[in-house]
């Protein structure tokens, strides 16, 4: 059941909008809006219907708010007011709401706006996840990386845990694939893939192909040694899947890693470390490849071979 969430001083008018879309919604309401905003950190709303007119921190400057951050500019706004002019309704409009209620509302007025905006955002999310979902693998595409790591990243940074970012590549991918030809080759990454990602499905974990043989993935959470320990046996695990390569180079399918953890700051930057976590990689192939290199929160470099 799709959540919503209803931000509005007044009581009477919270439970008179509840009772009209509790059969077909999970409805949580709060009397403020800063308790808003702490709901939305806290939870995942289909639809926010706001009071404007509200003691303190107004409709309109929360819907501002909820507009600059990347984590919640998605979630769609109805706001709901006594403020029927077309000046107030194109300022609400303009910050980013996509529907008006003016009070007094009519029941099938409220539902029929609500359920169309929440089939509007349902098929939003599913076009959207079919666009950041690689199609070879099933796992999430660089695009999607690209997008999830800023709004996990500012997660860590505002709670002050750990992140680390990784990057792996599939050893001698071009041998192998000049051998047992792009066929054989597609199914490695996908076994890859699939392998790596029985391992990182915790909810703070992310993985994702990055392009070609290569892939990324960040954890939130767990410090440097944590992280090095957790993906020598994500390495170890497809050097076991036993596939085999081209005699000449190696006996199996490999993976090399090279990752990073930081403790990240307002003035500290993902892209700064993911090119950290690049340059790992880089070390462990530069090393003899089949390994893990990473560098903890002091840029010291641990190396597993």
């Amino acid at each position: 059941m799709e959540k919503v969430l209803i931000v509005d001083d007044s009581p009477v008018q919270a439970a008179q909008l509840k009772s009209i879309l509790d059969d077909d919604y999970n409805i949580t309401i709060v009397q403020t809006a800063e308790d808003g905003l702490k709901a939305v950190s806290a939870d995942n709303f289909s639809l926010i219907l706001l009071d404007v007119v509200m003691p303190g921190m107004d409709g309109f400057t929360l819907l501002k708010k909820l507009q600059d951050e990347v984590v919640t500019r998605h979630i769609p706004v109805i706001l709901i007011t006594s403020l029927a002019d077309i000046e107030h309704e194109q300022h609400g409009l303009t910050l980013g709401a996509v529907d008006y209620i003016v009070k007094p509302f009519h029941p099938l007025i409220v539902k029929a706006r609500v359920n169309t905006h929440i089939k509007l955002y349902q098929y939003r999310k599913q076009v959207e996840y079919q666009s950041m979902t690689d199609q070879l693998t099933g796992i999430a595409n660089r695009r999607r990386h690209d997008r999830y790591s800023q709004i996990r990243w500012q997660e860590a940074t505002r709670l002050q845990v750990p992140f680390s970012v990784c990057m792996f590549d599939i050893d001698k991918f071009k041998m192998y694939n000049d051998t047992f030809g792009h066929p054989a080759g597609d199914k490695v990454i996908t076994s890859v893939a699939k392998t790596v990602s029985n391992y990182l499905r915790r909810s703070t974990d992310f993985f994702a192909r990055y392009g070609g043989e290569e892939f990324v993935a960040f954890l939130v959470g767990d410090n440097s040694a944590q992280s090095f320990a957790y993906l020598k046996r994500v390495r170890q695990a497809v050097e076991d899947l036993h596939i085999p390569h081209n005699p000449d180079t190696a006996q199996w399918v490999t993976i090399s890693i090279g990752g990073v953890t930081v403790l990240p700051h307002p003035e500290s930057s993902y892209d700064a470390y993911l090119k950290i976590a690049d340059t790992m990689l880089y070390d462990a192939k530069r090393f003899g490849r089949n390994q893990v290199v990473w560098a903890d929160e002091s840029m010291r470099q641990l190396r597993e071979k």
